[in-house]
């Protein structure tokens, strides 16, 4: 990464007031000790500006959204109690009622090659921007230069600085130390495990022990050798028993026998020396591991310096006091401070961080920096130069007199082999997920086919983009920002007025629906792609017509745009005729099929417009044909499982290929038997004609285990931590994560942050591709899996979905898909290789995901297609 420039440095500041002497005794002093006459209360202590340096990893916003909480106001003088919390991790929620005077002090991320040994000393020593440093977890081991960079220099120059590291940090402080690192008995990720501690003032106010209720998030295949900690480090925890718990298992802890350690009300430590482990007789890890094989050492601090390390994460949302934690922590920051003369010449009278670290500083331009007292400072939307309105109607109770949403899409967009057509299929309707489908074809005056080929395969490479309009008119440009950046900017470019749209009570009202390819990575966070997709990187329609089904009622809706400011110029008449015409028409064609309802064909019987379909007599075999053999997809689950056992990553979704020729196959009526027999709530067809591209996906519900579910969260509310407010992020614990709406229905109700702060670009360029998908660390995980997988995944764990015109948006996660491109028929299958993982288990079960999908087109290929042809034209069976 190229070398940053430092900005001029910020002028000197007055002492803030919470830095005289007499406010230095009043945050010292115990909760309700006084000083605080007048009724006003005690003044609270001062905001921590923490350096946070991120070593790649994936839940680095995780604790980037703690930390903006916790070293900004006080928090309430009691944890609260499980009855009167809002969620039930143990946890002070975003939705717990804060002091009046908090306010969230976001930390400043660098990622650890991005600052050398002379940044960091002039922003902590002479411009003493920062009261502590937290190294984050991250891929590898802190023995690897490349995976730790100036995380080691830190810990050994920066002995008067508060340190917490944690996972990869935490391993790091034992390094410097002399410690080594050494794999743990058992790699674990995603699991918890209950903890026993000595009382340090880092888990002050925590409990300790089996059955406590102190259960914790683990992530990490590594581990301090016990036997090997210097005198400079103590052991302050480690695993209290060898039982591992599962996501759901740690949900309700039992705090009947719980040891407590500490006080709130005695939070003042006066010596540095407290958790010193010989005077408290608390056992030592040396001696519990000679006594007791399953204790892993969990946390080490320095003997004399203020740092910390914990193995496990304080910041995944079902570790249990997990924010207690970094309480303690910030509280060890302004007690050593107060002790020293470094907190008090710190340079943070003003709450504002912007006046101390410039953003060309920060490891990325889109980490924006929001000012701590207010509301959040992102840019204002300019205005467009198109004003779309819409025109709907509604008929009740539709549906079920017509036998169902595939004979509308075959009555209304199935001629022509169901050219240039879009179909999102709730073909699954179950616990209320999915209720709705949109369908719609070549349109208005307003349609256009957007079609994106990267130009190569690296980071910030850009694109091609060739448009073409509903009069068949084509365009072509080069994106330099890329296809995601151009989606942004013809959103952007959109005026709507709200009223249009009321009482609609579904989010896609019209826009932008189509799929984002896999390789669209590289506008993410990935930073190449390992080869070129044969298929478009992205490829979408801007429909201005559709028709919506209601599958709860079985009502059906038919909408309409219409461009407000082409009345300007001369042919607003015209297009205002067009959509009315259009609702007109659609509206006596569904209508007509209520009266011809008994003679409608239902359920993709055989046949569809006309066109007929027979079983051949004479057929070429053929079989899918595999990318990697048995052998060959063993060997890399293994390769996967040494990759997780060195601590490169927690989880890698690998993924194979397999593909046959399908020449003349009739996609539609291959979609029609797929829905029927593998029917899944995020279904979706779309043809793209001009690319002789047709997707037929059922992507279902999420069906991973419990493991893998809680990283799948961790990851979601890492990738939203990147993009919301500081300290607004909260998400539950168990969520659907399959469909990416999950990412913007919880950014619009976060605490203090608007739909209109955070465009729905936005979230996809923070959460893509799904964790799910790619594993954890994320960007480490993509880089492993492009070395192991040979071919690339084109549309398969990309997105389908759209993106509507109101700035709303819903895409599905790309699985269970054929992808017919230029005669041949593509699916991919996998799965998420773990710790636990077995070989052969993991081939079968990505051999029985591609079952549904490949007996689908089997079926279809050992027919024949005559589409009012003399001349027969025959697929192959396999």
């Amino acid at each position: 990464m190229a070398a940053l420039r430092l900005p001029t440095p910020p002028p000197p500041r007055a002492p803030a007031p919470w830095l005289h002497s007499s406010h230095r005794r009043r945050v010292a002093a115990p909760r309700g000790a006084g000083g605080g006459g007048g009724g006003g209360g005690a003044v609270p202590p001062p905001p921590v500006r923490t350096l946070l340096i991120d070593n790649y990893d994936s839940y680095t916003y995780n604790i980037f959204q703690e930390l903006s909480v916790v070293n900004g106001g006080e928090p309430p003088p009691r944890l609260p109690s499980r009855e009167t919390m809002a969620c039930d991790c143990h946890c002070f929620c975003s939705t717990f009622p804060w002091p009046v005077f908090f306010f969230p002090v976001p930390p400043v991320v660098v990622r650890n090659d991005e600052w050398t040994w002379r940044d960091v000393y002039r922003w902590v020593y002479k411009e003493r921007a920062f009261d502590n440093i937290v190294i984050s977890p991250g891929p590898g081991s802190p023995a690897c230069p490349s995976d730790i960079g100036i995380g080691l220099r830190i810990l050994c120059e920066c002995g008067d600085i508060p340190i917490l590291g944690v996972c990869l940090g935490h391993q790091a402080l034992g390094f410097v130390h002399g410690a080594k690192i050494v794999h743990a008995p058992e790699a674990i990720h995603g699991r918890l495990s209950e903890l026993e501690h000595n009382g340090c003032y880092l888990f002050n106010h925590i409990p300790s022990g089996i059955n406590s209720g102190f259960k914790v998030v683990r992530y990490h295949s590594l581990v301090i050798e016990p036997d090997s900690l210097s005198e400079d480090l103590i052991s302050i925890a480690w695993t209290a028993s060898p039982k591992m718990l599962s996501f759901l298992e740690s949900d309700k802890p039992d705090i009947t026998s719980s040891t407590l350690w500490g006080s709130l009300d005695n939070l003042f430590v006066t010596n540095q020396s407290e958790c010193s482990t010989t005077d408290g007789k608390m056992p030592s890890i040396n001696d519990a591991s000679e006594l007791d094989g399953y204790r892993v050492l969990m946390g080490v601090r320095h003997s004399t310096r203020p740092h910390y390390g914990v193995q496990f994460h304080p910041e995944s949302v079902a570790t249990h006091y997990g924010r207690q934690i970094f309480q303690n922590f910030k509280k060890i920051t302004t007690d050593f401070g107060l002790q020293t003369p470094l907190l008090q010449e710190r340079k943070i009278s003003s709450p504002d961080l912007k006046n101390f670290v410039a953003n060309d500083l920060l490891h990325s331009a889109r980490l924006k920096l929001w000012d701590s007292v207010g509301p959040c400072a992102l840019p204002k939307r300019s205005s467009g130069d198109k004003c779309l309105r819409l025109q709907w109607k509604k008929i009740d109770n539709f549906l079920n007199r017509i036998g169902g949403s595939e004979n509308i899409f075959s009555v209304l967009f199935g001629h022509h082999s169901a050219e240039d057509t879009f179909w999102l299929d709730s073909s699954s309707v179950d616990q209320n997920r999915a209720r709705f489908s949109f369908m719609g074809g070549k349109g208005g005056p307003l349609w256009k086919q957007m079609t994106f080929h990267l130009a190569s395969q690296r980071a910030n490479c850009g694109g091609n983009l060739t448009i073409r309009d509903a009069y068949g008119c084509t365009v072509r440009n080069f994106l330099k920002d890329g296809f995601l950046d151009f989606l942004d900017k013809e959103m952007q470019s959109i005026q709507y007025i709200e009223k249009d749209y009321e009482g609609l009570p579904f989010d896609f009202h019209g826009g932008f629906v189509g799929y984002i390819g896999y390789g669209l990575k590289v506008e993410c966070d990935a930073s190449s792609n390992s080869a070129k997709s044969s298929t478009p990187d992205a490829c979408f329609f801007f429909a201005d017509n559709l028709v919506v089904v209601d599958h709860n009622n079985g009502d059906v809706y038919i909408l309409s745009l219409h461009d407000e400011y082409s009345s300007g110029n001369g042919d607003g008449d015209y297009q205002n005729s067009i959509h009315s015409l259009w609702l007109a028409n659609t509206e006596k064609k569904l209508l007509r099929m209520d009266a011809m309802a008994p003679r409608l064909s239902i359920n993709g019987n055989s046949s569809i417009n006309g066109n007929s379909f027979t079983i051949s007599s004479s057929v070429n075999k053929q079989r899918f044909v595999i990318e990697k053999s048995k052998d060959e997809y063993i060997r890399d689950v293994q390769s996967c499982l040494d990759y997780i056992r060195d601590g490169e990553s927690y989880e890698l979704c690998l993924t194979t290929q397999m593909k046959r020729r399908t020449d003349y196959m009739d996609a539609l009526k291959l979609y029609l038997k797929l829905r029927k027999q593998n029917p899944a709530p995020y279904a979706a067809w779309l043809n793209f004609s001009s690319e002789n591209l047709s997707i037929c996906c059922s992507s279902p519900e999420s069906e991973k285990d419990q493991a893998e579910n809680l990283m799948i969260v961790d990851l979601l509310r890492n990738d939203l931590g990147k993009v919301c407010e500081p300290g607004s992020v909260h998400v539950p614990r168990l969520m659907d994560v399959e469909s990416y709406k999950t990412v913007h229905t919880m950014v619009s109700t976060i605490r203090g942050t608007k739909m209109s702060d955070l465009s729905p670009v936005d979230c996809v360029k923070a959460a893509f591709p799904g964790g799910s998908m790619t594993g954890a660390p994320k960007v480490r995980s993509m880089e492993i899996l492009d070395s192991l997988e040979t071919s690339p995944r084109g549309i398969y764990s990309g997105s389908v979905g759209f993106f509507s015109y109101n700035k709303t948006f819903d895409l599905n996660i790309v699985i269970r898909t054929v992808v017919l491109h230029n005669g041949e028929a593509s699916i991919g299958a996998g799965g998420a290789i773990v710790a636990l993982s077995d070989p052969e288990a993991e081939y079968n079960e990505m051999l029985l995901k591609a079952k549904a999908p490949t007996k689908v087109v089997e079926e279809c290929s050992q027919q024949i297609y005559n589409p009012d042809r003399s001349d027969s034209m025959q697929t192959t069976v396999s």
